[in-house]
């Protein structure tokens, strides 16, 4: 049998576990294979995590299968326990069917939804009339609870106190895999490595129920070489919507990723193919750096289109051409900057996190304006700081910013 879709999923280091690896390689070479993925609605917008995860989505659907993106409006209300140490807030319904529709846009970049070549479901469908008896006796009875609490995202919770509601998680998602298998002919899960235990639950719900064989595959998580998560900012999460995360700061984000994880990024989240990435992983020192600017300006591309990839690419190009000024740089409007503490003004526009922060960037000289060093704490905004380009902040090496008077 010829590659196939699992070939290049493999060959780009995108597959963590698979449960029955000859099988699923041998499925996705011969038929047409519906398949789905599940995003809990915790929040009105996707992020680098879940962009991990429609990359594989559109590997497949570009190689004939059929994608399922699964909302959790049902789950959704309870919160997974995997890979978390507190409790999820609890989200009305309408947040959640806000959210839901949001995950439709943004799962809209890249999988095609038009002709049911993908479809959306929403496990709201068939978990909130549930009757709690009947799925006890009927579900609950195929789990054994001491074979559950071995499941790793039991045994982390279970020291720190795991509540029945979480607890219920991986009966909810293993019955979502069974209901999508009986509709829509489901045969794989795939998830996050996180998810490994649940995507086994459902597995062994499908057989001891229907007698069905259904498989699951994770793939690797978004990690930096020392195994840290990526996509955390000084800001929170590097979402996937431009009011949340800028186009500019997300390119940035990829620019400055460390010399050691610009490969692997380049093989999990673009679409660059593997013989460029292999000439790429020979590269040194300053060549390192087109290929972080390679990777940068393929995943805007996909995450917010050509337009704002090549404006992030020139506002990145001009500013460091032009000592700091470009306009498409980022930049903020302040009503009263002038009088009040520089450190002040900086963390109303969130460029510094904290004073704190502030003090010791200007003890490490990585703090100017204008090109001039500051380095007193209570320096203030003066009114001829700012020039026709407004006042330009330099922050570190990298990070250029400009404050226009409102």
């Amino acid at each position: 049998m010829g590659r196939n879709v699992y070939d290049i999923l493999k060959e780009r280091g995108l597959i963590a576990q698979t449960t029955h690896e000859e099988e699923i390689r041998e499925l996705l070479g011969k038929e047409k294979v519906t398949f789905y993925i599940g995003f809990d609605p915790t929040a009105d917008s996707l992020h680098v995590g879940h962009f991990l995860q429609m990359v594989v989505m559109k590997h497949m659907q570009d190689a004939g299968h059929r994608p399922i993106a699964l909302v959790g409006g049902g789950t959704g209300m309870i919160g997974d326990p995997s890979g978390r140490t507190d409790m999820r807030q609890m989200m009305t319904k309408e947040v959640i069917a806000h959210n839901c529709e949001q995950f439709k846009k943004q799962l809209g970049m890249l999988i095609d939804f038009s002709d049911d070549k993908a479809i959306m479901v929403n496990n709201a469908d068939w978990l909130l009339d549930l009757n709690y008896v009947e799925f006890l006796r009927d579900i609950g009875s195929c789990f054994s609870v001491n074979k559950m609490l071995t499941a790793e995202c039991y045994k982390q919770r279970l020291e720190k106190g795991l509540t029945f509601l979480e607890f219920n998680y991986m009966l909810m998602q293993s019955y979502d895999f069974l209901m999508l298998n009986r509709k829509y002919g489901c045969k794989i899960e795939l998830g996050g490595d996180d998810q490994w235990s649940n995507i086994l639950g459902g597995i062994e719900l499908c057989r001891r129920k229907d007698q069905t064989q259904a498989y699951g595959m994770t793939f690797t998580l978004l990690t930096t070489s020392e195994g840290k998560k990526m996509g955390k900012t000084a800001k929170g999460a590097l979402w996937l919507d431009k009011e949340k995360c800028k186009p500019y700061d997300f390119y940035q984000y990829w620019v400055n990723v460390q010399d050691d994880d610009v490969i692997n990024c380049l093989k999990l989240i673009t679409f660059v193919p593997m013989e460029e990435i292999e000439e790429m992983a020979k590269w040194e020192g300053k060549d390192l750096n087109k290929a972080k600017q390679r990777l940068a300006y393929e995943v805007t591309k996909l995450v917010h289109g050509e337009e704002e990839a090549n404006k992030a690419k020139e506002a990145a190009e001009a500013i460091f051409a032009n000592g700091g000024v470009s306009e498409n740089m980022p930049s903020s409007v302040v009503a009263d900057a002038v009088g009040r503490p520089i450190l002040d003004v900086l963390c109303d526009i969130k460029l510094i996190p904290s004073k704190g922060e502030g003090r010791r960037l200007m003890q490490q000289n990585g703090l100017s304006v204008n090109d001039v060093k500051i380095t007193d704490p209570a320096a203030v905004v003066t009114a001829d700081m700012f020039t026709d380009d407004g006042m330009i902040v330099k922050k570190g090496k990298k990070v250029y910013h400009k404050i226009t008077l409102a």
